[in-house]
């Protein structure tokens, strides 16, 4: 019995000792690093003249000089940050794990938060945000876990859950992607489910298209409606989700991201690292040779002809081939 009894007393000991130096990412601050330019980054946005980049542990990085340069934001929580949205030069917001959103009114270099997962209930902090978009800079959206939609039309003061019987998504799947094209608001996620919130009806309608896995973005302006996902899948749309035509990329693994180049041009990017450039309005993409290939989270452009690239290892700029 004594055998048995001792690992037992042991074991919960050491448990006890681990919660009590348990800390919150909710409670504690984001650290300062000056390895936080190499730690896994999930987002980047082009903020005005600069660029803002986020990721792992509440770390948010800017750079005035295309960067070159990156100087650590103040965050008040050390939760992972896996999106961002910029409408303007000053204002700006980031979601993440433990439902966190965060706020910024100076563009990037400081931040305060909002919400999180503490006011959705007990599992609340269990459902992490996964998207955010603003058209302005008082009415947004943030999406995530288990169907999860949020919405503010003052800038953040308050969000709002949106009601289940608003939306075409009775499985709760997850949304992975939240973006306003040419005047209608879409959302992505999991087994092919694209919404469009229907302004007569009040709630998000799904849209057919002929894709069944998931979706992780959505971009596109005018009259092109760009989606990409996993296995290589895209899909574009001239008419507004109405029908869809496949478009050939030629590859096999998750499609993570997406930018515009400064010409007009559509990017895309793969989890293992390749950037697909189409010169066509997303009709065809050919890959371009990169120095370095590396798992990509999110991408922008910077300077004449190069690239951030951001992801599990950091961040890094190319040259556009």
């Amino acid at each position: 019995m004594k055998r048995i009894v001792l690992p037992l007393l042991l074991a919960a000991a050491a448990m006890a000792a681990s919660a009590a130096g348990f800390r919150d990412p909710l409670d504690q601050p984001a650290q300062a690093s000056r390895l936080a330019p190499k730690a896994s980054l999930s987002a980047v946005a082009r903020v005005g003249a600069g660029l803002v980049v986020a990721g792992s542990r509440g770390h948010v990085l800017r750079s005035d000089d295309e960067g070159r340069t990156w100087q650590q934001a103040s965050v008040p929580v050390s939760s992972d940050l896996v999106a961002l949205s910029f409408p303007d030069a000053l204002h700006g917001w980031a979601v993440g794990h433990d439902a966190v959103i965060l706020a910024s009114s100076d563009g990037g270099k400081s931040w305060q938060r909002q919400f999180d997962g503490r006011q959705l209930g007990p599992q609340g902090a269990e459902s992490p945000l996964l998207d955010v978009w603003f058209d302005d800079a008082s009415r947004g959206w943030a999406v995530g876990a288990f169907g999860q939609i949020l919405s503010t039309g003052d800038g953040g003061k308050t969000w709002t859950g949106l009601p289940a019987a608003q939306s075409d998504n009775p499985k709760a799947l997850h949304l992975y992607a939240v973006r306003r094209i040419a005047g209608s608001l879409y959302l992505a996620g999991e087994q092919g489910l694209l919404l469009r919130w229907d302004d007569k009806a009040q709630r998000f309608a799904a849209l057919s298209q002929p894709y069944a896995g998931t979706l992780f973005g959505i971009t596109g302006d005018g009259g092109l409606l760009l989606i990409h996902g996993l296995r290589g899948h895209a899909l574009r749309s001239v008419d507004g989700g109405r029908s869809w035509e496949p478009v050939a990329t030629g590859l096999q693994v998750g499609l993570t991201g997406s930018a515009r180049t400064a010409e007009g041009h559509w990017l895309l990017a793969s989890q293992a690292g390749h950037v697909l450039l189409s010169r066509d309005e997303g009709r065809s993409f050919q890959p371009l040779k990169l120095q370095r290939p590396l798992p990509i989270s999110g991408l922008a452009t910077v300077g004449q002809r190069g690239l951030l690239l951001v992801g599990p290892r950091g961040l890094q700029t190319q040259n556009l081939p």
